[in-house]
């Protein structure tokens, strides 16, 4: 019988003697393991092979069957692989499996970030999700500033377990579906496709015993208050974010961020236009003609206004400082206030009389420039 697989002498590759005890084994792989694992040695590439050969004769030898068969076989040992150390018919070569790298966790300590109970694999630190909530101001608190409280319903970190997803005395441990690495291979035919193991989410680790609060999730869902500043000058729409009061993060990591989107109500006569407000002001058309000092609204009060003799229909007058709080910025916008002269619609007998005396006094022709 002859065998196609090359023959490796594991317990050179571990360099002990075929006497050695399983300790002596242990200690000679968890001496390699850490000098050759790839993580150790990103700028290396050959040490994965490396790795991959003390892995695969630790997987043997330290298993009591599989080194008896090993020893009393040699070369037409069939392999570390499911199945057993037989040979196949032909002697094809069964390949290395990962699937003993949970015992990669047992040999690395705390140093190394991983292991088993106390000891814990590395996990990714994922910052929680970010939550959007509205708040409906009237258009003086947007202009004037609010303290306001908010029911946020989001996760926090479980207090059980602190986030780690364990019970009490438990821990992480190597997953059994990806050997710890995070992946697994599908295979397509000719070539196969990585892709994050579905077990563990990418983590290559999982609870042990999982957290009877969180069931194993780290975070739970609670109604937390939040008493939150909106700042005045904020206009519909704006987007205010609250750093660190969003969802809780994973593994650890940070939460997310709390956005706040400001809906403002809409005044009856009042008009934000960025930092400055627009205002209709209605006078009559004797004010507009004859002057007047008239009383004009503004968000702080009524200021008094002076309205000059022959004032057009349009005209803007400019109230410096008037306007709404600069939200990035200091001081304030202005308000702009737009002449619009009312006409009456209904005149007394007397009242045409005088608009028609006035008339005949004027013989105005506002249209002459029309005519040929």
């Amino acid at each position: 019988m002859s065998s196609s697989r090359t023959y490796k002498d594991y317990y050179a590759v571990l360099g002990v003697s075929k006497n050695a005890t399983r300790k002596e084994i242990k200690d000679a792989y968890r001496k390699l393991a850490r000098k050759y694992h790839p993580d150790a040695n990103k700028s290396d590439s050959t040490t994965e092979e490396k790795f991959k050969e003390i892995s695969e004769a630790y997987e043997v030898l330290k298993d009591a069957k599989k080194r008896k068969e090993y020893d009393e076989m040699g070369r037409y040992f069939g392999g570390p692989g499911p199945g057993g150390g037989r040979s196949t018919a032909g002697g094809a070569d069964q390949g290395f499996s990962f699937n003993g790298f949970g015992d990669l966790f047992d040999l690395f300590g705390g140093g190394a970030g991983v292991g088993r109970g106390g000891a814990r694999p590395q996990q990714t630190r994922t910052k929680g999700s970010d939550i959007t909530y509205n708040v409906s101001l009237t258009f003086d608190e947007a202009l004037k500033g609010k303290t306001v409280t908010l029911s946020v319903d989001r996760e926090e970190t479980c207090s059980s377990c602190g986030g780690t997803g364990a019970a009490s005395g438990s821990g992480r441990v190597a997953c059994a579906a990806c050997g710890g690495r995070g992946v697994v291979a599908d295979d397509q035919g000719i070539f196969s496709i990585s892709r994050a193991c579905p077990n563990c989410g990418g983590q290559g680790s999982i609870v042990e015993r999982p957290c009877a609060a969180c069931r194993g999730n780290g975070r739970i869902r609670a109604q937390k208050s939040e008493t939150i500043k909106i700042p005045a000058g904020v206009a519909d729409g704006s987007k205010l974010r609250f750093k660190g009061k969003g969802q809780a993060g994973l593994n650890g990591g940070p939460h997310g961020d709390l956005y706040v989107v400001a809906k403002v109500a809409k005044h009856p006569y009042f008009i934000r236009n960025g930092s400055d407000i627009q205002l209709d002001l209605p006078i009559t058309f004797t004010e507009a003609a004859l002057g007047a000092s008239i009383e004009a609204p503004t968000v702080d009060g009524s200021v008094s206004l002076k309205i000059p003799a022959g004032t057009q229909e349009g005209r803007t007058f400019r109230l410096r400082g008037k306007g709404a709080p600069k939200l990035k910025g200091t001081g304030r916008g202005d308000m702009l206030a737009k002449v619009r002269i009312t006409v009456p619609t209904e005149l007394s007998g007397a009242e045409k009389e005088l608009l028609v005396r006035f008339a005949d006094a004027r013989k105005e022709d506002p249209r002459k420039n029309f005519k040929e």
